[in-house]
């Protein structure tokens, strides 16, 4: 007679590891750090390396000092803080200012609440939210993409699209009056705009996001529920006054759109577990992006977005919960 043995669920592994879908993540972020190397040369280089070896190090230091645990600065979520904290500000800032952004993408954003799998609201964000508001205008100055350019402080800045947008409203002006300033949909596309490192191709996010629907390390409802929504609303206010509101693939293309709703709204920690619920949360990121953008004070508003409706995830996973499995369906009476 053999021998059962009892173990807890679940009985079969997928084979997944949380190291090996975060350094899938890193995979789907090469495209971007690529094409912001050549549209911004030297400083996204060094913009980059500060910000992954900063989070790095903040996590080791707080992990074995403050904590005293094991560190697990190799799992890759570091690195993805740091990649994505880099993605998310211009690429002529100060060292000491990222550095800054890291200790509090890590130490506030992340290891205050447990570290990874705890943290309530995405850590790059909070660091990138943080400096903004601290730092708005070494945060709001964004240099000018040109192909492979050496210098790292020394370059030629510019308004992006967005805050072309803006600025026309708050001087009065139509939007549409001032679309001749603007790449067009394929330059956005391509990624020849101003803007952050990580914000500038939506080609490149797009590749990613394949790359990862490809290896099941996220689902498509999130990103799809973000972008569309904002297409959809955005394109209702255009049918609304054409003249007032700029057209829909001008807010897709436009800003961190890409690059929040694929990269960072599908933050394992901070967001919803079901599917269903997942839909809810990019809906309600969409339709916030979109009231910041047009109705708001800042130019863009994926990042505020984001952590509001990370704060809803709780709620939405109490109401919302996944089938669970072998559940039969209710009988009505």
């Amino acid at each position: 007679m053999s021998t059962l043995t009892i173990s807890p669920s679940p009985h079969v592994h997928s084979g997944d590891s949380v190291k090996k879908n975060m350094y899938g993540v890193i995979l789907a972020l090469i495209p971007a750090l690529i094409i912001s190397v050549y549209n911004f040369g030297l400083g996204a280089i060094v913009v980059t390396a500060t910000a992954v070896v900063s989070c790095m190090l903040f996590e080791h230091l707080i992990q074995k000092f403050l904590l005293k645990q094991e560190t697990t600065i190799w799992d890759g979520s570091a690195m993805i803080t740091g990649l994505l904290l880099a993605f998310n500000i211009p690429s002529n800032l100060p060292i000491f200012i990222i550095i800054i952004g890291a200790l509090i993408s890590i130490g506030v954003g992340k290891m205050s609440f447990g570290g990874l799998g705890n943290n309530p609201f995405n850590p790059a964000l909070v660091g990138r939210v943080f400096l903004l508001i601290s730092y708005p205008v070494q945060m709001t100055s964004w240099p000018i993409a040109k192909a492979l350019p050496f210098s790292y402080t020394d370059v030629t800045t510019g308004a992006t699209p967005l805050s072309v947008m803006k600025e026309a409203l708050a001087n009065g002006e139509l939007p549409t009056n001032v679309l001749h300033e603007i790449p067009s949909y394929r330059d956005l596309f391509l990624g020849l705009q101003g803007g952050s490192a990580g914000e500038m191709a939506g080609i490149a996010i797009l590749l990613g996001l394949g790359f990862m629907l490809f290896r099941k390390i996220i689902t498509w409802h999130i990103p799809t529920a973000v972008i569309g929504s904002v297409f959809i609303f955005t394109g209702l206010l255009h049918w609304i006054n054409p003249l007032m509101y700029a057209p829909p693939m001008f807010h897709v293309l436009s800003g961190g759109l890409f690059l929040g709703a694929v990269f960072m709204a599908t933050d394992y920690s901070s967001s919803p577990m079901s599917k269903k619920g997942g839909l809810i949360f990019g809906i309600g990121i969409g339709v916030l992006t979109v009231a910041i953008r047009v109705f708001g004070a800042y130019p863009e508003g994926i990042s505020f977005a984001i952590l509001i409706m990370n704060a809803f995830v709780p709620l939405i996973d109490k109401y919302i919960k996944p089938k669970r499995f072998g559940e039969k369906p209710a009988v009505a009476k």
